[in-house]
Parts: structure tokens; sequence; C-alpha cells
């Protein structure tokens, strides 16, 4: 999975492969227009304003930016809604694909936010006050697939076969035994004691990358804020017996498969997160929970039902538009499109307070300042 995506020969997004929108091999939020930044920008600058209290400058880190949409988006927003704010924040960029890279510099080169790129080693030398987004990041990290042979756990390991004709073909086949160590790093995850509603064959992932990727972002931040917004499940549900098949899967071209193995390095690869893995290596990290829930439960705390309310006042002459950014807007809290995504919040030296996402109604303050 590392190979594939990040290659920069033959990587999905190593060799600048995949292309994100609508159009392209698969859409995420920002790529539906900038009401999603919009939205997301309160909560940002009110983690940045109470870091304002502070010396020095402050940073929004973002995390495997993808075309460099939602870096821009964000930074028109928040100079726009709190230009104080904005003369000491600086857009960073963590992106280890060149190929991405030099799509996002193309974007970003009349950028409103003095922005840079560098990687989480290079910033732990001078490790920064801000918030660092990872917007479907995680569920790109490399994971190991794991299978229940009817008396075992098994790694699951890909295989090169060779056929009749010569031809070769990649498998995926149980192999090692797991040893006893890595078998109990399994109870946490409902998989020990072994369920009888689990039948041979059996496979699902565990999240090795968590832990190193949580730890390297740690040492970059002094103070601040982590933001991951993901695909992820609680585990009774991820590694429910009924899901049988786990959930890594490929997408190309707004298609999805269930072959991981399908054109090495021409698909995007992605499996779902396990909240209490996140958690688990958060904290091991030095990461305080803040706070977590499901995305259309997000937007609408941060104003989403009045920007709807609001496209009624629009110009009947921009009807295709308004139906455009309505269709996007109701796609981003629909539980069957990009509703169910959990933001899950967490905090390095600050003051463990709940996210504005996450308050009761009528407890937000002004959305600008």
């Amino acid at each position: 999975m590392e190979w594939v995506l990040h290659d920069p020969l033959h990587g999905a997004y190593g060799a600048g492969r995949l292309r994100i929108g609508p159009a392209g091999d698969f859409a995420t939020a920002p790529s539906l227009g900038p009401d999603f930044a919009a939205l997301l920008a309160p909560q940002l600058a009110e983690w940045l304003t109470a870091l304002a209290a502070g010396p020095g400058p402050l940073a929004l880190v973002e995390a495997g930016p993808g075309e460099g949409s939602l870096a821009l988006q964000l930074a028109e927003a928040l100079v726009a809604g709190w230009p104080q704010l904005a003369q000491r924040l600086e857009l960073v960029l963590v992106e280890p694909n060149g190929g991405m890279a030099a799509r996002q510099r193309a974007l970003l080169q009349d950028c409103p936010l003095p922005c840079r790129w560098a990687s989480f080693a290079e910033l732990a030398a001078s490790p920064l006050r801000g918030v660092v987004l990872a917007h479907e990041v995680l569920d790109a990290l490399a994971v190991e697939r794991i299978e229940w042979d009817g008396a075992l756990w098994r790694q699951q390991v890909v295989a090169l076969h060779e056929g009749p004709g010569a031809e070769l073909s990649l498998r995926l086949e149980p192999g090692e035994p797991l040893e006893p160590a890595a078998a109990a790093q399994l109870e946490p995850l409902a998989l020990l004691p072994p369920s009888p509603q689990r039948s041979s064959g059996w496979c699902s992932e565990l999240h090795p990358g968590l832990a190193p990727w949580l730890g390297e972002c740690a040492a970059a931040v002094a103070a601040g804020q982590l933001l991951v917004i993901d695909y992820a499940l609680e585990a009774w549900r991820y590694y429910a017996p009924q899901r049988s098949g786990g959930t890594l899967m490929a997408y190309r071209g707004q298609q999805a498969s269930g072959d991981p193995l399908l054109e090495p390095g021409a698909w995007d690869l992605t499996a779902h997160l396990c909240i209490e893995s996140v958690d688990a290596a958060a904290a091991a990290s030095g990461w305080l929970p803040l706070g977590q829930c499901r995305q259309g439960q997000a937007l609408l705390a941060l104003g989403l039902a009045e920007r709807l309310h609001g496209l009624q006042q629009e110009a009947p002459a921009e009807l295709a538009t308004v139906l455009a950014r309505r269709e996007a807007l109701l796609r981003l809290v629909d539980p069957v499109a990009l509703g169910d995504f959990r933001w899950l919040a967490y905090g390095r030296g600050v003051a463990p307070e709940l996210p504005r996402f996450s308050r009761e109604p009528g407890s937000l303050p002004p959305a600008t300042g």
C-alpha cells in the first residue's frame, strides 16, 4: 500500500497520477466548492485566536493537502474574516509526494497567506504553535491485514503467482500466524477471544502507521490542536463479524473496487480508521482528546443550516449556481455520502476545551472577529 501510493515513479500519489474532484478519480469535500472551508474556518479561527494570546507567529498546517484546494480556501476565508489574526499566520503544507506538491504550488502561487512546504521532521527542529488539519490523510496510511483461519490469526500477505502460461498475478493469502505479542494487541479491539460468528477467511485491517504519524506530528507542535477528518468507525463496528472483508478499497475514475491489487499504482487505496486505535495512538504520542462527532453534526453546529437558508436570498439569475451549491452542501451531511465522516479533535499544550463543532446549539460565539 505504501509503495503503490507513494513510489515517486509508479505511485498513484507519488507520481501525481490521481486527480481529486468531481471530474477526477474521487471527490472530497473541498473539491465540491468553498462552502466546506467557510464552515470549517470559524473552528480553526477560534483555536488560533486562543493561541494568539501567546507570543510569536502562528501556523495552519495541512497534512496531505491533495490538490491544495482546501488550503487555499481556508487561507482566503481566514484573511477575509479574521484579518488581524491572519497577519500572524502562515500556511504550512506537509506533502511527501513531489507530484502532488507541484500541483499544490501551482494553485497556491497567489495564496493570500505566506506559505511553505515542510516535513514534520523539519518542523520538529523548531516546534510551532498552531493547528494541524488532517483531512482524508490517515485513511491512506499503509495497513496490515489479518485473517482468521478458524483456529489462529494470521497476517495476510501479497503473493506473486505464475500461471500455466507463465503469466504473473498477485493474490492476497494467509501467511504466518501472528506472534503472541502481536495477537495480544487484538484484545482491546474485540478480536480476542475469537468469536464463533467469524468464519474461516474473515479478514480486516490493523493500523501500525498511526502511532508513528501521530508521534511525528506531536513533535512538530509545541502547542495547538490536531483535527482529523476521515472515514472512521468504532471498534465494535469496524471489527463486527458481519464485516468479513474489512474496509480496504480502491478508487479510480469515481469507481470503487474491493480488489486492492487491481492495477497497482493506478488506483487510490484507502482503509477506514478505527476510532479506538486512533485514540490510543494519539494518547501514546502526547495528544489529549478534545471531542469528536460526525461531520453532519459538526457542520450543522458550525452554521450549515443558516448557509442553506441564505442561498434562498440569492438572485434568481444565479439559480444554477445556487442549486449546485445547495447540492454540494447537502452532500456534505448526507450519511451515505460525506456526512458519516468523523471529526476527531486532539490538543497539545492547550486547555482541554470542547471544540466549537461539538458544543450545544446556541452556545457558539460570533462567527467572525
